[in-house]
């Protein structure tokens, strides 16, 4: 007894430490998807200077040439998905976020995506029989995640839950599931497993949805948008992010640096009115 006695102190001081060690001003973010949110398009100088420190984040593979190591944050100069990938939403989305909120407020992104693939990827009771046709190239970025990108991002989330406050996911997807009528109750089997698997609470747990390229600038998966914009009816704290207006690349499937800039500071106004705060009017897309 006298043993477990000494010992009590020392487990309740540890217990407290490690109770210190999560900052409750540090908003965490999960960003998953395909193509859009992975980013493709290419990081141009200004993108890559006066980020915040207080904008970080947690690499999800190992990038030697970055100097970069999954597991461990980094102040968020892109890439933010990948070694190799390009300028995404989650890029802007931060750096209009911690512009808004308060200086004591940091804010963290995990970007877990992949070029191309359905949002059957995500799905962690079938995702291998979805990746057992996909093609080589898929494959090639799906086993930077060790074959299972869902499993990774749960992975770095519960990293991250140490340091801070899941605020909310970010879904960019539908292209390759473009006019997929069940894509709604697909994303809902992710959304629920990842509220499940990482103990959050739905109603402060919100899933923002972008939508593909729009119509107004030729987009080939803008009929996507229709159920897309259906989101909301499957789950309760869904809100979609509208891409109208937001340039696109020759392609029609890609959205531009540009449109990239923008449609972060979209998701980045919907999050803020979310937390409680009036964003400032958005800037240029092609500002800083």
């Amino acid at each position: 007894m006298k043993k477990i006695a000494a010992i009590l102190p020392l487990y309740f001081l540890l217990m407290n430490l490690s109770a210190s060690a999560q900052d409750k001003n540090f908003y965490i973010f999960l960003c998953f998807g395909q193509s859009n949110m992975e980013g493709n398009a290419k990081i141009e100088p200004q993108d890559t200077v006066n980020v915040n420190p207080r904008f970080q984040v947690m690499e999800a593979v190992d990038c030697p040439s970055l100097n970069r190591q999954k597991g461990q944050w980094y102040t968020a100069v892109p890439p933010l998905c990948r070694c190799k990938t390009g300028l995404t939403p989650a890029d802007y989305f931060g750096r209009e976020l911690v512009a808004n909120l308060p200086e004591k407020v940091r804010v963290g992104v995990i970007n877990v995506a992949v070029g191309g693939s359905k949002i059957e990827l995500f799905d962690k009771d079938h995702y291998e029989a979805y990746t057992a046709n996909v093609p080589g190239w898929m494959k090639n970025f799906i086993s930077q995640y060790d074959g299972n990108p869902y499993a990774r991002l749960v992975e770095m989330a519960r990293l991250a839950q140490k340091d801070g406050v899941i605020k909310g996911i970010l879904l960019h997807q539908g292209e390759s599931n473009t006019n997929d009528t069940l894509w709604t109750k697909k994303v809902k089997v992710v959304y629920d497993n990842l509220i499940h698997d990482l103990d959050l609470k739905p109603k402060k747990v919100p899933l923002l949805a972008g939508e593909t390229v729009s119509a107004d600038q030729g987009g080939i998966c803008a009929s996507m948008n229709k159920i897309i914009a259906t989101l909301p009816q499957t789950i309760k704290n869904a809100h979609v992010i509208s891409s109208a207006g937001c340039t696109d690349a020759a392609d029609n499937l890609h959205f531009n640096a540009a449109g990239y800039r923008e449609l972060g500071k979209r998701y980045a106004t919907t999050m803020l009115s979310l937390l409680g705060y009036k964003p400032a009017p958005l800037a240029s897309a092609n500002g800083n």
